[in-house]
């Protein structure tokens, strides 16, 4: 049977400052209107979490900033 590990990850609206996401005051987010250039920053964190046998589960767009649920296999050595 497949066993997988979960992690979450946070990132700050500041480490988007490129990417184009709006909050309304209720909190509800989107991306909207994104130049062509700016969702590398998104690319280049899931690229650099999926070399580390990370899949991305889902990604929460807030006014804090993203939240992002990760999981990867669990790989047994030695028979187990």
């Amino acid at each position: 049977m497949e066993q997988f590990e979960y992690e979450i990850t946070t990132h700050s609206a500041e480490s988007f400052a490129r990417v184009v996401y709006f909050c309304s005051d209720a909190g509800d987010c989107k991306l909207e209107e994104i130049p062509s250039q700016e969702p590398a920053i998104l690319a280049d964190i899931l690229n650099e979490r999926g070399l580390n046998g990370w899949e991305l589960v889902q990604m929460v767009f807030r006014q804090e900033g993203v939240l992002a649920c990760w999981k990867r296999r669990l790989i047994y050595t030695d028979g187990v």
